[in-house]
């Protein structure tokens, strides 16, 4: 019973602990120190439970942890915050089981296997369909500058691989004892355990302490003066509206509100305007193409002559409606497809487009409709707002400045703005809706994200957000300027440009690639010894 009792706490707190670690409703931005230890609970956990008994913990962690942070998600649809328990549910089932294997095989030094299969984890579940950033422990250092700096190198893996090997070594430090004693008495046997364990554990922590003074000596060397640089000047607007939300009369009210603010906007002699993600709303190229609803092709046209009177380009989310048969050939849909776009204008004709190519899965994209029918039929019930993805890397080139343009939660993947950045963007320009969240701290925790990104790639970025987190980010991670968030605003930030290409910028996700090829190697090899070892004492 008080074994029971002790896995429970160890589940919640450990939960709690990775919920603080990031931006959450106590601290906008995060308990970072807490990341460093935030783990401890689960290795402890899992090195005194059974085999079956760490699927079921695994699954409790999983799912408490999740909800605690990603609690914002009920308020995109009531299924959502479901849908991600679940989903972390089995996968931390199941990651719980291998971390429990891991200490089997390798008694001794297991924790630095399981240390290697939590980077493992954090990477391959940010792939494929269900591909999801949020919760990556490296992010929980987004405003810890000499820390995040290696990213430039390993990506945001070499800040995790730092945080999350405290928490191994630690629990496994503390594993001789048994919870089945007094409070007082487990405490004194945890630390006589640790100090004996201590010789055998050294070498991995002195290496890890002198990787920490690197990273550190690192972090404070690499912070770039950018003040001779080229720069270019961008105003951002946040017009504190879901563009989503309401009819007809109040898209005009939000396009009103888009111009009152671009004027004032204008009146600082900005390079650029960059309005939020689908924060026009109706559909731009279709109703100035097609014209089929004269209410829609007023608003545009009202647009259109607005854009045409501006002298700087304009860079505006809106939902870029084409017909192609070949992809939509339902007739009385008149062969309609959808693209999150981003469209740029100049003097009010398109210059150019990106389609947002990462999209998010369940809410934008479902592939397996074949497959999954009775899913689809769900998703479509809801009200699920399919879109078509994009299959262009568009680097924009206006005006001498070279820019991409990451749409929403495509700024919380590495590996996207490394692709703009290698085909030539100097800039990277985020437009984020995270209005319908009403969280401050999800949008706290989707900036967190977007400042690795400037890290990584040696690249300013802005980030024009529907109601927060509008901001100005330079190359080192640091925030040039942010507007308030939940208000109706607008900032004008001077970034500075930069063309150096990083080593991560060159290589990508190398690092969590060796995790996976070394943790597997030695899995491998460890569950064979360990079946050999009983072969032979068998016979």
């Amino acid at each position: 019973m008080r074994t029971n009792f002790a896995c429970f706490g160890a589940v919640l707190l450990g939960a709690v602990f990775f919920a603080l670690s990031f931006p959450n409703l106590i601290s906008t931005e995060g308990f970072p120190f807490f990341a460093w230890f935030a783990l401890t609970p689960v290795f402890w956990l899992i090195a005194r439970s059974g085999v079956k008994a760490c699927v079921f913990w695994g699954a409790l962690y999983g799912f408490s942890a999740y909800s605690l942070f990603n609690y914002w998600l009920t308020a995109f649809h009531p299924l959502a915050g479901v849908i991600v328990g679940i989903v972390y549910l089995v996968y931390f089932a199941i990651l719980f089981l291998l971390l429990k294997t891991a200490i089997i095989i390798f008694q001794k030094h297991g924790y630095l296997l399981q240390w290697a299969l939590w980077m493992c984890f954090e990477y391959v579940r940010t792939l494929g369909f269900l591909g999801y950033a949020y919760g990556v422990i490296g992010y929980s250092q987004w405003n810890v500058l000499p820390v995040i700096q290696i990213a430039d190198i390993f990506g945001v893996w070499g800040v995790s691989a730092m945080v999350a090997f405290p928490s191994a070594w630690l629990a496994a430090g503390e594993r001789g004892t048994s919870s089945q004693q007094s409070l007082r008495l487990y405490a004194r046997r945890s630390v006589e355990a640790m100090r004996a364990s201590f010789l055998p554990r050294f070498l991995p922590f002195a290496v890890w302490l002198a990787a920490l003074v690197g990273t550190l000596v690192y972090g404070f060397a690499a912070q770039a003066d950018y003040t001779d640089a080229k720069s270019v000047s961008v105003s951002m607007i946040q017009q504190n509206e879901d563009p989503w939300i309401g009819g007809a009369a109040q898209y005009r009210k939000n396009f009103e509100k888009l111009r009152r603010l671009s004027d004032i906007a204008l009146a600082q002699k900005p390079d650029m305007v960059v309005w939020s993600e689908t924060a026009f709303v109706p559909r731009i190229y279709w109703h100035k193409t097609y014209r089929d609803d004269e209410v829609s092709w007023l608003l545009v046209k009202d647009l259109l002559d607005y854009l045409q009177t501006q002298n700087v380009p304009f860079v505006i989310g809106n939902d870029d409606a084409r017909r192609e048969p070949d992809k939509n050939p339902n007739a009385a849909e008149k062969y309609r497809v959808d693209y999150n776009g981003v469209l740029v204008f100049q003097k009010g004709e398109i210059v150019d487009q990106y389609r947002k190519i990462h999209l998010v899965p369940l809410t934008e994209y479902f592939p397996y409709r074949k497959q999954l029918p009775f899913v689809y039929s769900i998703l479509e019930k809801a009200d699920t707002h399919f879109w078509e993805k994009g299959d262009r890397l568009t680097v924009f080139d206006v005006n001498g400045v070279k820019f991409a343009t990451p749409i929403c939660f495509e700024d919380t993947f590495g590996y996207l703005s490394r692709d703009f950045t290698r085909n030539g963007a100097e800039l990277i320009v985020n437009l984020t809706n995270d209005a319908w969240s009403k969280s401050l701290a999800a949008q706290m925790q989707h900036l967190s994200m977007a400042v690795f990104r400037s890290v990584e790639n040696r690249r300013s970025m802005t980030r024009a957000t529907a109601s927060g987190q509008t901001c100005a980010i330079d190359p080192n991670g640091k925030i040039l300027a942010m507007a308030e968030p939940f208000a109706e605003t607008q900032i004008t930030a001077s970034v500075p440009l930069s063309s150096k290409i990083s080593f991560y910028t060159k290589h990508g996700d190398w690092l969590p690639r060796v995790f996976l090829g070394i943790t597997a190697v030695l899995f491998v090899w460890g569950v064979v010894r360990k079946l050999w070892g009983k072969w032979r004492k068998t016979f």
